[in-house]
């Protein structure tokens, strides 16, 4: 908005307006509204969430000491997206139909925790939708980005060659050339690029969930992995950048670091409030819309693959729980005390700020070590 009204329709007329036109300076102005308008509407939303006691529900085979967590007000999700979403909207280039699909990913997958946590808040337990109603849903969002990848894609505005790490020329493409060329092999192409997109969206999406177990763990880990999305995005949508370091350029991918910024700026205001011992839970509404956005994000400039990096911590908590349920099914013994595998720390007898301490060192170190495969290939 800003940018269509000071840079497209007033530059001409008073030139030092042509600031709106750097998307370093609206990257950075995203950040700080997004941080101050997190950091406003806190108080007033947690004081509405006690009014309507809306409080989270504590589930109780879950360790012993978050029972005293039980009432505090949950769904702060709802502040995350608007002061992700405000921002965006503000400083973002609104012609570029990446910023509306990573905007959707954000919102669809919101809207997907809002109802799974209005449906806890209304049966008055930890139970919210199914897991197959809420993977459905996911799987039907998902959907809907790769048809919108697709319908970029037939106008050359997308590629779907993927970057992979530590390797220059190999650029696989996800719509498999030579499925593409035989009609009885056509189908096959298409369903697996749909199959990788649910992969990496509604994986990143449940991952981020699994994750919001302690106070300030997710939405710290998200500081770290929006941070390094935000560069990310920076050097693909720069021409000199992404040829230097050997990238599949996507121009229209710069104005995502507006949408990124607006992620550093909204998880570090969020955190202000979610730090232990938390004032506010971020909910299903939050975990699921900052995994879905994280997911989409990584599949927009074709780093699905450095995203196990980014959100390192993420992966070892999904994996986790995917490991235990499965041990358990086959053998029916476990493999942690409890998971996911942060509750196995809290079953060792580590205090919940040394845990969350920890976790975040080791997802700054797994996102540094992504950004160091860019110039490692």
């Amino acid at each position: 908005m800003l940018y269509w009204l000071f840079y497209e329709k007033l530059f001409h007329r008073f030139t030092p307006f042509r600031v709106f036109g750097y998307a370093t300076f609206r990257t950075a102005f995203a950040a700080i509204t997004a941080l101050f308008l997190c950091l406003a509407l806190g108080p007033w939303l947690i004081a509405k969430l006690r009014e309507f006691q809306i409080g989270q529900y504590i589930r109780e085979e879950g360790p012993k000491s978050h029972m005293k967590k039980a009432g505090t007000p949950t769904m702060g999700g709802i502040l995350i997206i608007i002061s992700i979403v405000v921002p965006t909207l503000l400083w973002a280039n609104l012609a570029n139909p990446y910023v509306w699909i990573a905007m959707f990913g954000l919102v669809s997958f919101g809207l997907i925790g809002f109802w799974d946590d209005y449906a806890k808040i209304k049966h008055k337990q930890n139970l919210g939708l199914t897991v197959k109603q809420k993977l459905g849903l996911q799987v039907l969002a998902a959907l809907m980005v790769g048809f919108m990848l697709l319908a970029l894609h037939a106008e050359r505005a997308y590629s779907t060659s993927m970057n992979v790490p530590f390797f220059k020329s190999f650029k696989p493409d996800l719509l498999i050339d030579s499925m593409l060329r035989n009609w009885y092999t056509y189908p096959l192409a298409f369903v697996f690029f749909f199959a990788f997109m649910l992969l990496v969206i509604v994986g990143s999406s449940d991952a981020v969930n699994l994750t919001d177990g302690l106070d300030g763990l997710a939405i710290g880990l998200m500081l770290i992995a929006s941070f390094a999305m935000t560069a990310l995005t920076y050097v693909t949508g720069h021409a000199q950048f992404a040829e230097y370091l050997d990238l599949a350029r996507l121009p229209g991918a710069s104005e995502l670091t507006i949408f990124c910024s607006s992620m550093v700026g909204a998880s570090l205001g969020f955190l202000w409030y979610n730090a232990h011992p938390a004032e506010i839970f971020m909910g299903d509404v939050g975990s699921l819309a900052l995994g879905g956005a994280l997911g989409v994000v990584a599949v927009l400039i074709k780093q699905e693959i450095l995203l196990i990096f980014i959100g390192g911590v993420y992966v070892l908590e999904a994996l986790s729980v995917i490991l235990q349920v499965g041990s358990y099914k086959l053998r029916k013994k476990r493999i942690f005390k409890m998971a996911p595998i942060h509750h196995h720390f809290e079953q060792l007898g580590w205090e919940e700020s040394k845990i969350i301490t920890r976790f975040w060192i080791l997802g700054l170190v797994m996102a540094l070590f992504a950004l160091t495969t860019l110039k490692l290939r």
